[in-house]
């Protein structure tokens, strides 16, 4: 009888794996993902199976319907859209592949500020806090139950007291330590929470490999807010393990703000299966900068690699330089391609990155890439002034670009991101003047992999082989 169920359930379990290998073929994001699961689901179904449950790459079919149902704003936007057209004579780059992978087009009327570390952006985002009137859209990645993440409920609190809708949004995974003292205070306030972990069913259990990594602060549709900071005292400066944190966020006006704001929307759906479109404000103000820009929003519930093609665009574009800084250096082949052709052409091509480790696996698989690009003729710059956590891209003098997509085929295919992209000279001046400061804080690589330290030189090969989910 024993025998029996042993090999009830080893046939099952094999063919689950082939089932799921097929699937995985079918639908996997990559080439290398999809040979990849197959060799595992069938070399090792005792682990593959139950992995693939939790890490599988599949779109999310349920999320576009978010998108559906607020076609309307999406609609009111490009109306408003038609008489705020980009102004041409700053339009220094073709903007149309943006606009197609945003579903939505370049506007004028924009205003930016970059905020540059922690302190000036949390001050930032508390002082538009203590302002709001009508509503606040807030959404982090992570958050603690810090001193940081204290000061930011009570702010919230506050603003619920005085009559301020409220909507508060977190990551399951990222914040998966927030305390359920912290969010049921903020829930007895008024303040409306939604918390992934609390899901149930497959939605939640069945898609943990997917994380909505975007951060986003919204004041009355007229202020917003989005960059690679999170909420967490470590943002500040404060980890004696990384000491310095250097990041950076964006404070924008304009129409640029509604576009974020419809972004959230289609979270908040997603995650509460509330409709916020005729709750919200999507008329607002422009600002006397007069800054073209557009919103790009990418994830894996879109129909096309909107994350790898958004940077695919920006280096194909750039004509006399591409600065990226980004914390993870993990691109997929076409980015590869594209930053190595870029360099090729005499375009100066500086990547950007931290010398100090945040996640190991990611860390070492950047050194397998390194060599490739560098010897085309790109710069690779290592951050020592603290952890580097910026994501952001400079193009030209034309384009200046802040968000939270890393360079990574996680951020490309896995996560849910968003970038805010200036198409103005007065906005790529001010990045170009901030990557300069941090250019002068990093050194250049010039070791090859092979002559770097042993566990690097053994390390590196074996963790691109992860590339396809780092």
């Amino acid at each position: 009888m024993w025998t029996l169920l042993v090999s009830v359930f080893v046939f099952a379990l094999y063919a689950t794996a082939i089932v799921f290998a097929v699937r995985a073929a079918q639908t996997a994001r990559t080439p290398q993902g999809a040979v990849g699961w197959v060799v595992f689901l069938i070399a090792a179904p005792v682990f593959g199976v139950p992995l693939y449950l939790f890490l599988g790459h599949h779109r999310f079919r349920g999320y576009r319907i978010a998108r559906k149902e607020s076609q309307r704003v999406v609609e009111g936007i490009k109306t408003f859209a038609d008489y705020s057209k980009p102004n041409a004579e700053k339009m220094l780059i073709n903007p149309r592949p943006f606009e197609a992978l945003a579903h939505m087009p370049v506007s004028r009327g924009n205003g930016a500020e970059l905020l540059v570390d922690g302190q000036a952006t949390f001050d930032a985002i508390f002082e538009a806090i203590d302002t709001a009137q009508v509503y606040v859209l807030i959404q982090f990645y992570i958050v603690r139950d810090d001193a940081l993440g204290q000061q930011l409920k009570d702010k919230l609190i506050a603003a619920a007291k005085r009559g301020v809708s409220v909507r508060f949004m977190m990551d399951a995974v990222g914040s998966y330590a927030l305390t359920t003292a912290y969010i049921e205070e903020m829930r007895e306030a008024g303040i409306a929470v939604v918390d992934p972990s609390e899901q149930r069913g497959p939605k939640f259990r069945f898609q943990l490999n997917y994380r909505n990594h975007r951060k986003t602060v919204i004041i009355d549709g007229e202020t917003g807010f989005i960059g690679g900071h999170n909420v967490g005292v470590e943002y500040l400066g404060q980890d004696p393990h990384f000491g310095r944190w250097r990041d950076t966020h964006i404070k924008m006006t304009g129409h640029i703000v509604r576009q974020l704001q419809l972004i959230f929307i289609e979270d908040w759906h997603w995650a509460h299966e509330e409709d916020l479109i005729d709750q919200l404000d999507w008329a607002g103000t422009v600002s006397d900068q007069d800054m073209n820009a557009l919103l790009v929003a990418t994830g894996p519930g879109d129909e096309t690699e909107t994350g790898a093609m958004m940077f695919f665009a920006a280096i194909t574009e750039a004509q006399h330089r591409i600065w990226i800084a980004s914390p993870y250096f993990v691109p997929d082949i076409d980015i590869m391609t594209a930053l190595k052709h870029a360099a090729m052409r005499g375009v100066d091509v500086r990547i950007l990155v931290p010398d100090t480790i945040d996640h190991r696996l990611p860390w070492l698989a950047a050194f397998a890439y390194f060599d490739e690009i560098r010897a085309c003729g790109a710069r690779v710059l290592r951050y020592t002034d603290g952890f580097l956590h910026q994501k952001v891209f400079l193009v030209d003098d034309a384009l200046a670009a802040v968000g939270t997509t890393n360079l990574d085929n996680r951020s490309f295919r896995l996560n849910f991101e968003a970038m805010a992209l200036f198409f103005d000279a007065r906005a790529a001046a001010a990045l170009a003047a901030m990557l300069e400061d941090d250019f002068a804080n990093s050194y250049e690589l010039s070791r090859t992999l092979g002559q770097q330290p042993v566990h690097i030189r053994l390390g590196a090969p074996l963790a691109r082989l992860f590339a396809p989910i780092l």
